[in-house]
C-alpha cells in the first residue's frame, strides 16, 4: 500500500509541475506578445531605410507572434508579406525622416511578378527626389532586376553578377516508373496541358516547347528592356551581354555599365553617410523594413471599405490556409465581403497555379455571384493559371503582370496502376468481388478496364466543356475562341491581354484603385480577408503541421520545395486544372 501511495503521489507531482511550467511559458510568450505586438521604433531624423528580403516573399506575411521574441536560442526573425513592402516603400516616399533607401539586394526569393512590383514601388518612390542605393556581393538575375531600379549599383570588387539569359527544366520520371513497374493512366484534354508529361514522357513534347519558348522569350523581352531603361543602355546591348554571357567578372559588369561602381561595404556605408550628413566616426541611421513596417500608420479610417481577398495557393477542398486556397474558406470571405454593406468593392488576389476542377467551381460561384452585388476585380500575382484563371474569370475587370503565368485552361486526371509493382515487386496480389461492373472504379491495384477509361473521359471532357463556357461567359468572348488559346497553353500577362484574357496590365495597386473608381468611392480603407489569427490563436492553429513544416525546411533547405511539391502530387484528388509547372528565373 505504501508503495502504491508512493506512485500516486509521484504522478500527482509530475501533473503539478508541467501544469506549472505550462502557465510560465504561456506567461512568458503572453508578455513577449504583449511587448513586441505592433512595437514601435524611434526613427531619427536622416534615417535610411535597410531593405533586405533575405526571405520567400508571400502574399500576406504569415501569421507568427513568436517571430519578435528573442528567449534563448529562439532568435528573431521576422518577415514581411508583399503587401507590408509595398506599404512600408510608399509611407516611405512622405516620411521626411527617411532620407533614402539602401537595398541589400542579395538574394530575392520571389516569383517575378512579385519582383516587379517591389520594384515599380521603388521607382516610385525615386519620384520623390529621394535616393535609392543597390548593393551585392553577388547579384542573381532575379536581384539584379529589382536592383536595377536604384539610383546607383554598386558590386563588390571581386563580386559577381548575374546576366545570362532565362531557362525552364522539367523533371521527367516515365524511366523511374518504368523500372518500378507502375503505370500511370492518363486522362486529359488539351494539347499543351503537360502536367501529365513527367509521367508519361522522358522529354518535353513540340507543343510544350513552343509554350515555354514563347513564355521565356516574353519574360526576357520584358526583363531585358526595362533594365535597359533605367541603365541607359540599348535593349540589343542588354540581349547581347546576356546571350554572350559577356560579364564574368565585376569588371565586366562596370565595363557595361550594369553598375555604376565597385565598391566594398565599407565604402557604400560611408556613401550613405555622406549623403544623409552623418559623420563617417559615427554609425548611420538605419531602421529595417521590418520594424519600419511597425510604424506605418492606417492608411484610412473610411467607413467604406475595399475588401481584399488573398487566394494564393494550390486550390483544394476544406478550409485551406496562408499557403494553400480552400474552397471553403476563400468562399466563405468572399461571401462575407458580399454580404456586408460596408464593403463597397471587392478585390480578389489570385497567386495560384490552380488544383481541384471542383473545388475551383466552388469559387468561381462565389465571386459570380459577388460580382452582381457590386465591382468585382481580380489582381494576378506570379500565377493564376489553370484553376487560378478559373477563379478569376467571371471578374469585372483583370489586372495582371507583364510576367504574371496565366491562361492554362485545360483539364487532366491521373490513376496510377500499381498492380505490377505490386505483384512483381513486392509480391503483393489482390482478390475480390462486387456488386457491379463499377462498383471498384478508381482502384490503384488494377489497370482501369477501356469501358472505365471512356467514363473518366467524358467527366474529363464535361469539366473542359464547363471550364470554356465558364471564361467565354466572364470574358463575353466565343467558347470556341476560349477553346483555340486554352487547349492547357499557358501565357504571360503580356500575352494574356493580346488574347483578351486579361483587361490590363498593372499592380494590386492599381486594381484596387479600379475597384474604388467602380464603386463610385474616393475615401475607402482596405479590410483584408480571409482574417488572419492573431496572437496565441496563429501558434495553436494547426500547430503540429507548422512545427513538422519548419523542422523539414530547415533540415532540407533549397531541397524542401521538391518534397514539398511530390507531397503535393500524392494527395491530388479528383480531376485536376493545374498548371503543369513553376519557373524559376534566378
Amino acid at each position: 500500500m505504501k508503495q502504491f501511495f508512493k506512485f500516486v503521489f509521484a504522478s500527482m507531482l509530475g501533473i503539478f509541475l508541467s501544469i506549472v511550467l505550462f502557465i510560465i511559458f504561456i506567461s512568458i510568450i503572453t508578455a513577449g506578445l504583449i511587448n513586441s505586438s505592433n512595437s514601435k521604433v524611434e526613427i531619427k531624423d536622416n534615417s535610411i531605410l535597410h531593405i533586405n528580403l533575405n526571405y520567400p516573399i508571400l502574399e500576406r506575411a504569415n501569421p507568427n507572434p513568436l517571430e519578435d521574441l528573442e528567449i534563448g536560442p529562439i532568435k528573431k526573425e521576422k518577415t514581411l508579406g508583399l503587401n507590408d513592402i509595398l506599404k512600408s516603400i510608399r509611407y516611405a516616399k512622405e516620411d521626411d525622416q527617411i532620407k533614402g533607401i539602401y537595398l541589400d539586394a542579395s538574394m530575392v526569393q520571389a516569383g517575378m511578378a512579385t519582383v516587379e512590383e517591389i520594384r515599380d514601388e521603388l521607382l516610385n518612390f525615386k519620384k520623390s527626389g529621394k535616393f535609392v542605393i543597390a548593393y551585392s556581393e553577388v547579384y542573381t538575375q532575379k536581384s539584379y532586376y529589382l536592383a536595377s531600379a536604384a539610383s546607383k549599383v554598386y558590386l563588390n570588387p571581386v563580386g559577381y553578377l548575374e546576366l545570362k539569359g532565362l531557362s525552364s527544366n522539367t523533371m521527367f520520371f516515365k524511366g523511374a516508373l518504368n523500372k518500378l513497374e507502375i503505370e500511370p493512366q492518363v486522362i486529359k484534354v488539351g494539347t499543351f496541358k503537360s502536367a501529365v508529361e513527367p509521367f508519361i514522357l522522358d522529354k518535353m513534347s513540340d507543343a510544350n516547347k513552343l509554350q515555354m519558348s514563347s513564355i521565356l522569350n516574353s519574360i526576357f523581352e520584358d526583363f531585358t528592356g526595362k533594365i535597359a531603361i533605367e541603365r541607359k543602355l540599348a535593349k540589343d546591348s542588354v540581349v547581347s551581354i546576356a546571350n554572350l554571357l559577356k560579364v564574368r567578372t565585376a569588371e565586366d559588369a562596370l565595363k557595361y555599365k550594369l553598375v555604376d561602381a565597385l565598391k566594398y561595404k565599407d565604402e557604400v556605408l560611408d556613401e550613405l553617410k555622406s549623403k544623409t550628413g552623418i559623420d563617417k566616426k559615427k554609425n548611420l541611421n538605419t531602421v529595417s523594413l521590418s520594424d519600419y513596417a511597425n510604424n506605418v500608420k492606417p492608411e484610412n479610417t473610411s467607413s467604406n471599405r475595399i475588401a481584399v481577398i488573398y487566394a494564393n495557393g494550390e486550390i483544394n477542398s476544406g478550409e485551406g490556409d496562408q499557403n494553400t486556397i480552400g474552397s471553403e474558406g476563400i468562399s466563405r470571405a468572399i461571401r462575407k465581403a458580399r454580404l456586408d454593406d460596408k464593403v463597397k468593392a471587392i478585390v480578389l488576389r489570385v497567386n495560384s497555379p490552380g488544383g481541384s476542377s471542383l473545388a475551383s467551381d466552388v469559387i468561381w460561384r462565389e465571386t459570380v455571384l459577388a460580382k452582381k452585388e457590386k465591382p468585382f476585380i481580380v489582381s494576378m500575382g506570379d500565377y493564376a493559371a489553370s484553376g487560378g484563371y478559373y477563379i478569376s474569370c467571371a471578374a469585372d475587370s483583370i489586372f495582371a503582370e507583364p510576367n504574371t503565368i496565366t491562361g492554362s485552361i485545360g483539364v487532366f486526371a491521373i490513376l496510377p496502376n500499381l498492380k505490377p509493382f505490386l505483384n512483381n515487386k513486392l509480391g503483393i496480389t489482390f482478390d475480390g468481388v462486387k456488386t457491379g461492373e463499377f462498383a471498384d472504379f478508381g482502384q490503384v491495384t488494377r489497370p482501369l478496364t477501356s469501358a472505365e477509361k471512356e467514363l473518366l473521359q467524358q467527366e474529363v471532357n464535361k469539366i473542359y466543356f464547363d471550364f470554356t463556357k465558364r471564361v467565354a461567359e466572364g470574358r463575353k468572348i466565343s467558347q470556341s475562341y476560349v477553346d483555340s488559346i486554352g487547349q492547357g497553353r499557358v501565357w504571360t500577362g503580356k500575352q494574356a491581354i493580346d488574347l483578351g484574357l486579361v483587361d490590363k496590365i498593372g499592380h494590386i495597386e492599381d486594381a484596387i484603385k479600379s475597384a474604388a473608381k467602380k464603386a463610385k468611392i474616393e475615401d475607402y480603407r482596405i479590410m483584408s480577408y480571409p482574417e488572419k489569427k492573431e496572437g496565441l490563436l496563429s501558434i495553436l492553429d494547426k500547430s503540429g503541421d507548422k512545427v513538422k513544416a519548419y523542422f523539414l525546411e530547415k533540415e532540407l533547405g533549397e531541397s524542401y520545395k521538391y518534397y514539398k511539391k511530390l507531397n503535393e502530387t500524392l494527395h491530388l484528388k479528383g480531376v485536376q486544372a493545374l498548371m503543369p509547372y513553376s519557373l524559376n528565373f534566378e
